[in-house]
């Protein structure tokens, strides 16, 4: 056969050469596409341009902005990354580049850091060979040869994590010009693809994350398919560092850490505390209404309780060691399911009694490396949001899809418009060791859990082998005000645990039933979740979750009595109120109040003091006029109930 056929998304089939590649099929559409496709997949899987195609076959071709176009962008900029360091730093050994959301990193042993002088230079180094239209070249090899290859390049580090695999496992590796590196692909098919990338930032990085290894040099890179992608992205990158949780929450005195107390272990600062309360009494709102019960547990724990749960199987790595006390092993708590289930247990149950619903702001410890905490997104103690729902198979439905809609609430009262549900289910390879080994029951749970999100119109994506190890979960992503995705909650049912824990009820025929378990936490944690929502409103938060919501602002000393009045009124009517009694200009301490991002501001003179009123001064809005102190406690308080935005981002970004 010297001929193919090649069938196309709008199922036309061109006939091509046997031998002939994706890029040649563009290149026969048309040139516009010809220069913007970056990768192809064929009859379902990815592969690159220059990949001779043998057989009859489906054909999609992707440009660079698309997903897979981007991704494969992304892959194939960090390797010219590295060959431009190569070029530069001859002596430098390189380890691993994989992308990240919107960018990539590579990690490279040398023995100076890396300046931002230097980073300059790269860039202008990476420019130059991607002009030169290298093409890049796929070659599979075996683990052996793979070793052999990079032990004569003098690559420690690609020999150590070859060395882990089969010698006779079958490895690819992509080169362009004099530079090889692993990687599974896929690539573009010449340097000359790339053109729209800048580096970012770089920073020290363990190898494998480890504190105990080497500290390398890490340099952060983006690529865009276009100048004007690349300029929007840029510009976002710039605003989310003004918005970094990090930054203001030190600015904003919401949380601290400090080394002798550990790292990844927040302390959390009045205003931060503030908010942490009225995210709780929102929480526990929204929870009595559903017919919640409140619980509280300990910190500390047997090991046994741990080895029951399966915790100290599947999740050891991220727990603290063990505490030997009078010859028992004790464990601070990495999660609340194991004391909720024994708060079930402790008082026997009958079918009338489901569904059950414990949920608790329950503390807990994981062990995370040093070189993964990050601000208050990666810590080592956590308060979760965390509940946990006994019901029969026939409330499943009904309960997993309350769960859901319950995010969704708390969306739109954060004004969170974007958000994607992914259901993460097992694998077979993983029954066993990474997942409880029940087949049937996963592939049950699964089909339950998709056809409660189908029943309740909600849009999701599924992955494999995400699951958690006792049953398929829903994982809930967010895009904050300026399109930053975070993973903030989750919603998991638990089909093995509650049967290892004997946990029962008793059914309309007196027998004794097991119920299932829905893990759920829609807050996710007050670190994460706090974290995000500094960065979402860029520390400019609704009245309602405002560390300090009123400041009273007396014009001179002459009204610091009435001004004090006025504080304590307010006080007293359960609302945060800082006065500024300093002998400063009021234009002064209106910028002062503003920088700290409080939004309501209440100038007092003498005028005020006579007449029992306040001049009404908010954020993004000017002044709002005088007005007597009793009709403006009633429109906050009606503001905080409703728990309302109290701008919108349109304004404020106009405004600040």
């Amino acid at each position: 056969m010297s001929e193919i056929n090649i069938t196309l998304p709008d199922n036309s089939v061109k006939t091509m050469p046997i031998s002939t590649t994706s890029q040649q099929v563009a290149d026969s559409i048309g040139s516009r596409l010809a220069h913007a496709v970056v990768v192809a997949k064929i009859d379902g899987n990815l592969i690159d341009l220059n990949s001779p195609l043998d057989k009859d076959c489906s054909l999609q071709l992707f440009t660079g902005d698309t997903p897979e176009g981007h991704d494969t962008l992304l892959h194939s900029t960090a390797h010219l990354m590295a060959q431009a360091v190569k070029e530069l730093f001859p002596s430098a050994k390189v380890t691993i580049g994989p992308t990240i959301e919107n960018g990539f990193f590579y990690d490279f042993d040398v023995d100076v850091p890396f300046s931002d002088e230097v980073l300059a230079k790269i860039e202008q180094k990476m420019k130059e060979l991607a002009k030169l239209g290298q093409n890049i070249v796929r070659k599979e090899i075996s683990s052996k040869d793979a070793i052999d290859l990079f032990d004569n390049m003098g690559e420690s580090y690609k020999v150590e994590i070859v060395s882990q695999l089969d010698p006779q496992e079958v490895i690819s590796a992509y080169t362009q010009s004099n530079f090889t590196d692993l990687c599974r692909g896929p690539h573009v098919s010449n340097t000359s693809k790339i053109k729209y990338f800048k580096l970012l930032s770089t920073s020290g990085a363990y190898w494998r994350g480890d504190e105990k290894n080497k500290m390398l040099q890490r340099i952060y890179g983006t690529v865009f398919a276009s100048k004007d992608a690349l300029k929007t992205h840029l510009h976002n990158l710039e605003e989310a560092k003004k918005r970094d949780h990090r930054k203001l929450g030190k600015e904003l005195q919401i949380f601290a850490f400090d080394e002798e107390v550990g790292p990844g272990l927040p302390l959390w600062l009045p205003n931060g505390t503030a908010m942490i309360e009225a995210l709780e009494q929102l929480a526990k709102e929204s929870e009595r209404k559903s017919g919640y019960s409140q619980v509280r547990t300990p910190h500390l724990t047997k090991g046994a309780l741990y080895e029951k749960s399966g915790h100290l199987e599947h999740y050891k790595d991220s727990m603290y060691p063990a505490m030997d006390i009078d010859g028992t092993d004790y464990y601070v708590k990495p999660m609340n399911c194991p004391h909720h289930h024994k708060i079930y247990a402790a008082i026997p149950k009958s079918y009338r009694d489901l569904p059950v619903r414990f949920s608790e702001y329950g503390t807990c410890y994981r062990y995370e490396k040093s070189g993964q905490l990050f601000g208050l997104m990666r810590v080592r103690s956590l308060q979760m949001n965390d509940a946990h729902i006994y019901c029969t198979k026939e409330q499943f439905k009904k309960e997993f899809l309350a769960v859901c809609n319950m995010y969704l609430s708390y969306f739109e009262i954060f004004g969170i418009e974007k958000y994607s549900m992914r259901l993460s289910l097992h694998d077979k390879e993983g029954l066993g060791k990474k997942y409880v080994n029940e087949p049937k029951l996963w592939l049950e749970t699964e089909q339950w859990v998709r056809e409660a999100l189908q029943e309740g119109e909600l849009d999701f994506v599924e992955v494999q082998g995400e699951a958690a190890f006792y049953g398929p979960k829903i994982d809930v992503q967010v895009w904050s005000a300026i399109g930053k995705e975070f993973t903030l909650a989750t919603n998991q049912v638990d089909f093995a645990i509650p049967e290892k824990f004997n946990l029962t009820y008793t059914d309309e025929n007196g027998n004794d039933q097991t119920p299932l378990c829905i893990h759920r936490a829609p807050l996710g944690t007050h670190e994460r979740f706090i974290g995000f929502l500094i960065e979402h409103f860029g520390g400019n938060f609704p009245l309602w979750l405002a560390p300090i919501q009123i400041a009273v602002l007396p014009i001179s000393d002459k009204v610091i009595d009435y001004a004090n009045e006025v504080t304590q009124e307010l006080r007293d009517a359960g609302l945060r109120v800082k006065l500024s009694d300093r002998s400063d200009k009021i234009g002064l301490k209106i910028r002062q109040a503003e920088l700290e991002k409080i939004n309501v501001m209440l100038v007092v003179g003498e005028r005020e003091a006579t007449e029992k009123t306040v001049s009404v001064r908010r954020r993004f809005e000017g002044d709002q006029g005088v007005i007597a102190l009793s009709i403006l406690k009633n429109q906050l308080f009606d503001e905080i109930k409703q728990r309302r935005l109290s701008h919108s981002q349109e304004t404020e970004a106009a405004t600040e």
